[in-house]
This record gives structure tokens, C-alpha cells and sequence, in this order.
């Protein structure tokens, strides 16, 4: 393998550049566009993930000579493809919805802009990298919304792939997560990690005394106990004995945490041990977090169920041409027609209508060649690559940082209906609106 990002793809994208090639229609000036259907089953809104993070991918999207070889040797396609191909460098516009930016049915989460073929040949890296991360962050952000202001930290990295495992860190972070125990999150994105023992490091000693000192010794009493190895009641005491009053934390991994929680806060408080807190990683997802909350929890852990997007692996995104040039460089819409796959052809610009309160009442997007000067709301498109070199503000862990505050500041604006757990409806319509129509009307 190399750094290249150019493999990172189906065959099909390169053969159809290939044919395009061969009838003279590879450089028709084109727009992709980047959308969901629908929400994952029974979510009422959607979180916009892994742009910052695509944007490095399509500068490193690259054919080398052992890419080109591979191609060549496997018979991919023709030589005059090859040729194009090794001086391949995406020189288009991408504009989209900010990282971190709330999304519905339909949304045009990312636009590419650029000739039919630099276009097509980035279609499935684009959804790899959006299905997987947006599917994770959407997951998240309700996780985050039943722990009610109680951290949560994400510690996956066993349930994924190693490399999907750095990009749902990523992901659960923007959406609100606090911490995750991935250390390449933590050096490739800033992603803040955590992490103490597991059980093995108790069993590892002759007593359960015996490890807790260690730990202790090597991180401070602040540390967090794993108390569940062996039997709750006598491990939360020797962790009490062991630590003192300044014991930071006793984890639990296992049992019936509705009721274990209560009686492990009973027993805290009657040992002296009021401040130290309590954090709970058995198998969670949002539902048993909402279940907790009524419980003295203080933090909990998510593993299998965030790097899975809770039930949903991949937000269901497709990559669609809405637009292109002919011969005499006019722009056609184009759309599919097929039954219950039907896309809306044409430019768009989404805009969130907001009601004089702030709260968002309609994801409403205007279908034409330019935006309306003038429009009732928040528009969502910004620009985030400009002839190929991306915009630096959305990259790197300052842009990691940047989708976090965005995705806080655009759940402020949803409904109290768009955080309900319970299976319904998108919390906002999507309305198309002719652009061209509504500027004469204005």
C-alpha cells in the first residue's frame, strides 16, 4: 500500500472515465451532489461528519506509478486512460454543509463541481468516508442528548476496523462526546483520549488490593477503579481503602446497572467517599443511557454501539450528477426518474428557515443557477475546496474543533420533538423552491 487514496474506490468509477474518455465527453463541465434519501430508521435529524477529514483524503488522491501499474497489469482500463489518469489532480469546487451542521432528507450535504470525470472518479471514497462518519456522529449526538450533561467517552476501537475506529473518535467527538481511548484520534485529530485498566491488569495480581495499589501508585488516587472483577460491594471497599477520600472514579462494566449504580452511590457515600464519581461502560447505546438517567451516574462509556451507529452503519448517502453542460455550454438538469429512487435534478442552495425565536421550522432549499440575494434564513452552503486546494479552516484538528461548536450551535436551533428517542418523522420538512420564481416574486 501506499499513501495514495486513488485505489480507495470501485472499479466502475474508472471505467466509466474510461469510456467518457473514448467518446469525448470526460471534460463536460458537471455538478455532484451528496445527499440522503432518509434519515437512518426512526431518527429525526442527522450530523454531518467526516468532511474535514474527506478533504485531506481528495488532496492525497493521487495515481503513483504502483497505482498506475496495478491498473495497467489488471487490464482496468486503456492506455490513453492511464495517461489522463497519472496527471490526475482534482482542480473543481466542492461546497457543502459545514462539518458538524445538522442535516434532513434530502439536504445537499455536499456539492462537487468540476469536469464529468475529476467529478465521478470521487464518488466513492466521498461516501466511504460521509455514510460512515455521519452514520456515527447522528448515533452520537443522541447518545449525548439522553446523558442530559453527563460526559460520555467513546472506547469502540475493538468493535470497528483499526482505521474506522481513528474516524468514529473523530466523529463522537464532534457530536459531543468528551473523550475517546483511541490514541491516533488523539494524535492525528486532537481528539482528547482516557483511559486507565481493564480487568486483566486486576487478575494480573495476587489480590485485587494488590492491582488497585498499582494503579494508584502509577496514576494517582484520582485514578479510576474497575471495581466489577470480582464481587462490587468488596472491590468498591478496597478501592475506598486503597485511594482514600481522593478516589476519582469506580467504574462498572457488568450486572444490572439501574440497580448496581444506587447501591454502589449508597455505599460511596456511607464510606466518606461523596466526590468520587461513578462511570458506567456495560454494553451501552441510547436507549439504557436514557434508561440511566434517573440513576447517581456521572459519565458514561460507549463502545460497540457508536462505532455502529447505533443499528445503522452508514447514513444511506448517495452521490448523484444533477447538472451538466452541453455542447454549447448551457447548464441541463438531470435527474433519475426511476420508481422510489426519483432525485431532484438542478443547482441547489439549502437554507435553514428559522421562526423569530431562532427555532428551525424547515430545511428549504432553492433549485436554480444562483442563490436568491436575498432569503428568510441561515443559509448552508459555504465553500470548502476552491480549485482543488482545500480550504484550511475545516481541516486539521482546528477544524475538528470548529465542527464541534457548529454541531452545538445547530442542535439549538431543532425542536424539543427532534430529540425524542422514539422512532418518528424528520423534525423538519424539506421544501424545494424555484430560486428563479422567488427572486421575480420578490
Amino acid at each position: 500500500m501506499t499513501a495514495s487514496t486513488a485505489l480507495l474506490t470501485d472499479r466502475y468509477e474508472l471505467t466509466m472515465v474510461d469510456a467518457a474518455i473514448r467518446a469525448g465527453t470526460h471534460d463536460r463541465r458537471s455538478v455532484f451532489e451528496a445527499f440522503g434519501r432518509s434519515l437512518p430508521a426512526g431518527r429525526r435529524y442527522g450530523v454531518v461528519a467526516g468532511t474535514g477529514r474527506l478533504l485531506e483524503l481528495i488532496a492525497e488522491f493521487r495515481f503513483q506509478d504502483a497505482e498506475l501499474d496495478f491498473l495497467r497489469e489488471h487490464g482496468v482500463v486503456s492506455a490513453p486512460t492511464l495517461d489522463w489518469l497519472a496527471d490526475y489532480r482534482f482542480s473543481g469546487t466542492i461546497t457543502g454543509y459545514r462539518e458538524g451542521e445538522i442535516y434532513f432528507p434530502n439536504s445537499p450535504i455536499l456539492v462537487v463541481e468540476s469536469s464529468f470525470a475529476e467529478g465521478v472518479l470521487l464518488e466513492t471514497l466521498i461516501l466511504s468516508v460521509l455514510n460512515y462518519d455521519s452514520s456515527v456522529a447522528g448515533a452520537a449526538a443522541r447518545m449525548v442528548s439522553a446523558a442530559r450533561g453527563r460526559p460520555l467517552a467513546e472506547m469502540g476501537s475493538r468493535r470497528t476496523g483499526e482505521r474506522s475506529a481513528v474516524a468514529a473518535a473523530r466523529a463522537a467527538y464532534i457530536a459531543g462526546f468528551a473523550a475517546t481511548s483511541n490514541l491516533e484520534a488523539g494524535r492525528t485529530w486532537g481528539v482528547p483520549t482516557m483511559g486507565t485498566a481493564a480487568h486483566a491488569f486486576t487478575m494480573l495480581h495476587d489480590s485485587e488490593e494488590e492491582a488497585f495499589r498499582a494503579q494508584v501508585a502509577a496514576l494517582g488516587p484520582g485514578t479510576t477503579l474497575l471495581v466489577d472483577t470480582y464481587d462490587v460491594p468488596e472491590g468498591v471497599r478496597t478501592a475506598v481503602r486503597v485511594a482514600g477520600s481522593e478516589l476519582g472514579a469506580v467504574r462498572l462494566d457488568s450486572g444490572d446497572l439501574l440497580t448496581l449504580v444506587s447501591a454502589v452511590r449508597s455505599q460511596l457515600d456511607e464510606l466518606g467517599n461523596r466526590d468520587t464519581k461513578i462511570t458506567v461502560t456495560n454494553d451501552l447505546d441510547e436507549y439504557t443511557i436514557a434508561a440511566l438517567a434517573a440513576t447517581p451516574v456521572d459519565s458514561f462509556g460507549v463502545g460497540t454501539s457508536v462505532v455502529t451507529g447505533s443499528g445503522s452503519p452508514a447514513a444511506g448517502m448517495v452521490y448523484k450528477l444533477v447538472a451538466r453542460q452541453n455542447n454549447a455550454g448551457e447548464w441541463i438538469s438531470v435527474a433519475k426518474k426511476s420508481p422510489e429512487k426519483a432525485t431532484h435534478g438542478g443547482r441547489k442552495h439549502p437554507v435553514r428557515a428559522l421562526s423569530a425565536s431562532g427555532i428551525a421550522t424547515s430545511e428549504t432549499i432553492y433549485v436554480g443557477a444562483a442563490a436568491p440575494s436575498v432569503v428568510p434564513g441561515r443559509m448552508l452552503h459555504t465553500r470548502l475546496m476552491t480549485d482543488g486546494v482545500a480550504d484550511a479552516a475545516y481541516t486539521g484538528p482546528h477544524g475538528v474543533e470548529s465542527a464541534r461548536e457548529r454541531r452545538a450551535i445547530a442542535l439549538r436551533e431543532l425542536p424539543p420533538e427532534a430529540f425524542r428517542l422514539a422512532a418518528g418523522d424528520p423534525a423538519l420538512p424539506t421544501v424545494y423552491v424555484d430560486a428563479e420564481a422567488f427572486a421575480t416574486r420578490r
